[in-house]
């Protein structure tokens, strides 16, 4: 069985919101993490073949120069996809990653074996009473130490297993569940927010049975 505390937590960088309109990453951060310790982090820089906007330069602080001279997208997508290998995937606001790492995976006809939960999701029903659930709100809400530099991509994956883990750790101290299924998470991300507690509750009994 897969556990959600072993997973790899990536982000992407972008020069667009879809890959369908011709967006392209440019940059990956990931960050794998087993039984909740760090074991291994991803990062590197890809050029596109376009230049980026003067607004994603300003948002994310990657200049049009410093990805004139980075790797392809295809030579840094294939060194990912070693990295990645079979492990399951996590990511905030899952749906936006996701459909950047199918489009850029597809390019280079690579698959990832693993399943793949969105942390913005769990903390919509784990943390029901944050203000909002951005990254930088729940890193806050969680008391997590940051220096606030968001929109890098290694640093909003470091970020991301941070609040991912005290979700964990919340679970463990509500619900006395410690080793929580990878599939209970993507289960819990369907749940609707007022049937969470019944959901965790038969779920650790079962588990802990």
């Amino acid at each position: 069985m897969s556990y959600a505390n072993s997973v790899v937590v990536l982000d992407f960088e972008t020069t667009g919101l879809s890959p369908d309109m011709g967006d392209r990453a440019i940059e990956i951060g990931a960050v794998r993490i087993e039984q909740g310790v760090v074991i291994e982090r991803f990062q590197e820089l890809m050029n596109p073949g376009q230049r980026v906007s003067g607004f994603i330069e300003d948002y994310t602080g990657i200049s049009n120069d410093m990805l004139k001279d980075a790797a392809p997208c295809e030579e840094v997508m294939e060194r990912f996809a070693e990295f990645v290998g079979d492990g399951n995937l996590v990511a905030h606001n899952a749906s936006f990653d996701k459909r950047f790492l199918d489009a850029e995976f597809a390019r280079i006809s690579r698959r990832y074996g693993g399943g793949f939960s969105c942390s913005l999701l769990a903390a919509r029903r784990i943390f029901q009473d944050a203000p909002n659930h951005k990254l930088g709100t729940l890193v806050r809400y969680a008391n997590i130490p940051s220096d606030g530099t968001f929109h890098r991509a290694l640093y909003d994956s470091e970020m991301t297993v941070k609040v991912w883990m005290a979700m964990l750790d919340s679970i463990n101290e509500r619900y006395d569940w410690a080793d929580v299924p990878f599939s209970a998470i993507q289960k819990l991300n369907k749940t609707p927010k007022k049937s969470v507690h019944q959901f965790l509750s038969k779920q650790s009994i079962r588990h802990s049975a």
